[in-house]
């Protein structure tokens, strides 16, 4: 069979089992969730000797280590997996929720309900543990989904597509409610991207070239975000301490995510007291510096920032600094170099706080807090299937319920139209 052959099979094959799915009880979800939980301890060991054929695979290409770190099941990220599913189990199911209804003059019934999506399609890097967290909300959400992931990533994602389909067919649902393209082939995602008559949406994860590639090619609606240039502007009248915990947090703690900050913006009347310090703490965790002009002259650890910093992700141990003299100058810094991922602000003021949050444009907006809360499992969706940056159908971190879309409901006892 031709790979065309193979991958249009396959998604006929998700269609099929996405109608079964949609109609499938919450008990029934919930219970094939567990097992996936179980499984996931149970054959551990397994997909860790998987997991070590990728990334002797990687190492021998030469990826990052931020590559690396997210290609790496550790025992804390397989936790992390199994805990991610039993928090979903426990979501309300959005499927068959009202969003809203009224009684029409005429006395029709009209209601919203919520309905799956049908057959969704993940297109992914590196991070295998997203088989899994993709696979789990998808199925909470009534729908089937094809999978996509990385070269670099193949024995990895193999093995817990095996586990998953296993754990469907344990359970009495289909199998191929989740599947996984079984190839290295990278004309794959071509082919993947053109079965517009079975694949309802596709979302890719992955770095911007990956992301533009699926958009360019796609017949299939696209959810995305291209990059994240998150900010955290610390405000005059900061608690410095708390700026301080915020800042290292947000750029040291996992410097290799799309949540990481990648610029901090610093209102001048604090600069010479707060950046000091702070640097220290950087040049502590091996933080490179690039600052503006005013930056480098409080900061001589600072390289001087190139036009193109400010609008990086860098996915490293590199921070892009800049001293603004008001808070207006930081959200226009933000408005034009922001890529709608996470912004933050880090203030004593509550109408400031207020204000930062009406006007940043960004998925998600914090005050007093670290950028690395734009996640799903910390903002209380389970875990997330993705971050959307473009604001149809969803916006910010996706869980079940943005998985789900709607469908009128009318209910009449004869009426007609005039």
């Amino acid at each position: 069979m031709s790979l065309e052959n193979s991958i249009e099979t396959i998604a006929k094959a998700a269609r099929q089992a996405s109608r079964k799915m949609s109609v499938c009880s919450t008990m029934k979800k919930n219970e094939v969730l567990e097992v996936i939980a179980e499984k996931l301890i149970e054959k551990k060991d397994h997909i860790q000797t998987e997991n070590k054929k990728d990334l002797e695979y990687g190492r021998e290409k030469g990826l990052s280590n931020a590559m690396i770190d997210r290609l790496t099941l550790s025992d804390k990220v397989i936790n992390s997996m199994v805990q991610g599913l039993k928090e979903v189990a426990q979501l309300v199911d959005p499927v068959g929720t009202i969003k809203d209804s009224c009684v029409r003059p005429n006395g029709l019934q009209v209601s919203r309900v919520r309905i799956p999506l049908g057959v969704i399609g993940i297109i992914y890097e590196s991070r295998p543990n997203v088989t899994i967290d993709a696979a789990g909300l998808c199925l909470k959400a009534g729908n089937a989904i094809v999978l996509r992931g990385g070269s670099e990533a193949y024995h990895s994602n193999m093995a817990l597509a095996e586990l998953i389909h296993n754990a469907l067919e344990s359970c009495g649902l289909p199998g191929e409610a989740v599947q996984y393209i079984p190839t290295r082939d990278r004309e794959a995602v071509k082919i993947m991207l053109a079965q517009e008559e079975n694949i309802d949406l596709i979302i890719p994860r992955g770095g911007e070239s990956l992301i533009r590639f699926v958009v360019q090619n796609s017949t299939i609606p696209v959810l995305k975000h291209y990059k994240g240039v998150c900010h955290v502007y610390v405000d005059e009248g900061a608690d410095l301490s708390m700026s301080e915990n915020i800042c290292f947090n947000a750029k040291v703690q996992r410097p290799g995510v799309c949540n990481a900050m990648e610029t901090m913006l610093v209102h001048q009347s604090i600069a010479s007291t707060f950046l000091p310090a702070m640097t220290r703490h950087f040049m502590d965790a091996k933080v490179e510096l690039r600052g503006c002009e005013k930056t480098c002259q409080i900061v001589p650890e600072a390289k001087p920032a190139a036009s193109d910093d400010w609008g990086a992700e860098f996915l490293d141990l590199i921070l892009a600094v800049k001293i603004v003299d008001s808070m207006e100058a930081a959200i226009a810094h933000i408005d034009q170099y922001s890529s709608n991922h996470t912004e933050v602000i880090v203030t004593s003021d509550y109408s400031r706080a207020m204000k930062f949050v009406r006007e940043v444009d960004s998925s998600v907006v914090l005050v007093n807090a670290s950028t690395r809360f734009n996640d799903g499992g910390q903002l209380g969706l389970g875990t997330e299937i993705g971050i959307s940056t473009s604001k149809l159908h969803a916006f910010g971190p996706m869980g079940a319920e943005e998985l789900t879309g709607t469908k009128f409901i009318v209910l009449g006892d004869g009426q007609i139209r005039e």
